[in-house]
């Protein structure tokens, strides 16, 4: 195993354009990365093509971790893996947007519409949220739908289980791997407050870079930055990684 001072090195190395510490820390992370895609087995992916998914994931890590800040990097690297299996099984066809998603998505772009006629401008995620009396996180998660199929934070839309959010039907419960089981959607979600919730469901599911959400959220790039791995704490101290 790398120590610490060892995976920052190659890290920097690996951001720099060096290729071959970034094959080193493919090869001495390729534990994590299988721990993560195990959970994602019997979902119609191939392992192969699983892992191969879990080392682009991997490879984002590298190249978007900021070495600044004191965050353990397998910490940072679990989610991304995982995102990056999420988009793909949401690409691929796998989960299908629901009928109140659509319906919701609809009464939202006529709003956008109706709103852009009498203020010529478009309504800001806040007005839009306020409208419909919903979450801002919710809003973006909508509109998106119209792009892309549903996300995992939607509920499932099944009698069997209502109430139940989608990614429970990936992340199953019995194995004991710490790092894994710390991420549990629901209890991470349920520790961030609302502009925290935002940054991680922007970075992390919806991949956007910094500077994206940093126009979104009104603030600069390196405000991002710093909440980023703030959160990142702060999810590890609440779940005990």
């Amino acid at each position: 195993m790398l120590s610490s001072t060892d995976t920052l090195a190659l890290i920097k190395r690996a951001q720099q354009g060096d290729e071959e510490a970034k094959q080193i820390l493919i090869e001495e992370n390729s534990p994590l990365v299988k721990s993560v895609i195990k959970r994602f087995k019997g979902k119609g992916i191939e392992y192969d093509d699983l892992y191969q998914l879990g080392c682009v994931g991997f490879l984002k890590a590298i190249k978007n971790f900021n070495t600044d800040f004191n965050v353990k990097f397998s910490t940072y690297v679990v989610p991304m893996v995982i995102g990056e299996i999420k988009r793909f099984m949401r690409d691929d066809g796998e989960i299908k947007v629901s009928r109140a998603i659509k319906s919701l998505n609809l009464k939202i772009s006529k709003f956008i519409e109706n709103f852009l006629k009498e203020h010529m401008r478009k309504p800001t995620t806040k007005e839009i949220a306020k409208e419909f009396n919903i979450d801002e996180s919710e809003v973006i998660f909508t509109m998106d739908s119209a792009k892309m199929p549903i996300s995992m934070f939607a509920t499932y839309d099944d009698d069997s289980n209502k109430g139940q959010y989608l990614i429970d039907r990936f992340m199953q419960t019995g194995d004991n791997e710490e790092v894994l089981d710390s991420i549990s959607l629901k209890e991470a979600l349920s520790s961030l407050d609302e502009r925290d919730k935002k940054i991680v469901l922007l970075r992390f599911f919806r991949d956007k870079t910094q500077s994206e959400i940093a126009n979104v959220l009104n603030i600069s790039q390196v405000q991002v930055s710093r909440l980023e791995c703030k959160i990142i704490e702060k999810m590890r101290e609440k779940l005990k990684v």
